[in-house]
């Protein structure tokens, strides 16, 4: 990527230096250990600041080619992969999960006010527009309610070292669904189960599908589902605020260091993953996933090709739901807010900036991870961000949308 003076984009250079302050800020008061930011306008980059530490242990800087979790800054990608079999052809978005994955066949949903995972009744099967919106009926094992708690026993986290997708994604399967499909917005594994139906579809393995039709092409050459070779200790370690289980987000349990290790660099299951989650499992480089943000700005080019349609792409990044998220009934974590915002296919999409409470554009395309990582492309102001750190869970403090004002701040036309 080419750098540009700042203020040949519009952008006010003072104003950005605000940015490392803000970031020098979080470090000095131990809530992220450390953490790097990028911004492209016009296809051109136009800031980078990294600050802090990406191994508190070792005492190991944050920098510009620090390997971090992504999370769910894998789900857009994993989005991008059914679309790319969908412009093929190969099935259309209304097609019931069960064509691809028979475990999804015959399905159940809680009972409205169940107090037990067998208070069931008979239901539709999820399409996979409904599991790439969220609205299908699954949920997370950190979320409230019977599903989620029946999830949690059974450690239906698609972890990398779980097994394998197929035989976790019939294990979803297996339990019923916590609403009918499509009554409900609830953040969800359901584009884990994605990533299964891609691997049905392709005949290839998540890793292989990815690595063929969308890393290489993009030039991702340090982005997997395992820490790539040669990364060495530039893999970062994962610290939480919270004293117990930094994903067990109905037991969290504040107190003690703000910066406890909860994933060490060097003895974490990311450095040889056996399950590919679709929906969390990338690691990755900061200017890696801004080869992917930009192709998505760009309407699907890339230096390596086209990847899917500019027309494929608008209809990704617009609102896929009745109205906001908030007016779907959420009960669920979610990585965005909820007020004011949709949901497109792999990620969310700002309907009102006003009521999101949060400096944007209408249209702005966006999402994060459980790290406290996060991402947005602004077609308005022709803009690309990218913001790495690696604490957990991404609700403990309000980065995104603190990131966002400092941005916009800059903006000058």
């Amino acid at each position: 990527m080419k750098t540009a003076n700042p203020q040949d984009r519009g952008l006010d250079p003072d104003r950005l230096g605000r940015i490392a302050d803000w970031m020098d800020r979080y470090v000095d008061a131990r809530k992220y250990p450390g953490s790097s930011v990028l911004i492209a306008r016009g296809g051109e980059k136009v800031y980078f600041n990294a600050a802090g530490s990406r191994n508190l242990e070792a005492g190991l800087p944050f920098t510009r080619d620090t390997v971090v979790r992504i999370y769910s800054m894998t789900k857009p990608i994993t989005s991008v992969a059914l679309m790319i079999l969908a412009e093929q052809g190969l099935f259309h978005l209304e097609a019931p999960v069960s064509e691809f994955i028979p475990a999804f066949s015959d399905m159940r949903a809680l009972i409205p006010g169940a107090e037990r995972i067998d208070q069931v009744e008979p239901c539709a099967t999820p399409t996979l527009h409904q599991l790439m919106t969220h609205t299908s009926g699954l949920s997370y094992p950190f979320n409230p309610g019977v599903l989620a708690r029946a999830m949690d026993e059974q450690e239906m986290l698609f972890k990398p070292n779980q097994g394998n997708l197929a035989a976790m994604a019939d294990k979803v399967a297996a339990l019923p669904l916590a609403f009918k499909p499509g009554t409900r917005w609830e953040y969800s594994v359901g584009i884990d189960i994605l990533g299964r139906v891609v691997e049905a579809v392709s005949g290839r393995s998540l890793a292989d599908f990815f690595a063929e039709e969308i890393l290489e092409p993009l030039g991702m050459s340090e982005t997997a589902f395992s820490v790539p070779t040669g990364v060495g200790d530039r893999f970062a370690s994962l610290y939480t605020p919270l004293a117990g289980d930094a994903m067990a987000l109905n037991a969290a349990k504040p107190g003690g260091d703000t910066l406890r290790l909860t994933d060490r660099a060097g003895s974490s299951p990311f450095e040889q993953a056996s399950l590919y989650s679709g929906g969390g499992g990338l690691v990755g480089t900061i200017d890696d996933y801004m080869k992917f943000a930009e192709m998505l700005r760009r309407g699907g080019v890339c230096d390596g090709g086209r990847l899917l349609s500019p027309a494929t792409l608008d209809f990704m990044m617009r609102n896929h739901l009745p109205g906001d998220i908030a007016s779907m009934g959420p009960l669920s974590f979610a990585e965005q807010p909820m007020e004011g915002m949709g949901f497109g296919l792999g990620g969310a999409v700002v309907l009102d900036p006003g009521r999101a409470r949060c400096p944007g554009n209408t249209g702005d395309f966006s999402w994060g991870g459980m790290a406290s990582t996060f991402f947005w492309i602004d077609r308005v102001l022709d803009m690309s961000v990218v913001f790495f750190t690696q604490l957990a869970p991404s609700s403990s403090y309000p980065s995104r949308a603190e990131l966002k004002a400092l941005v916009h701040g800059a903006v000058l036309s």
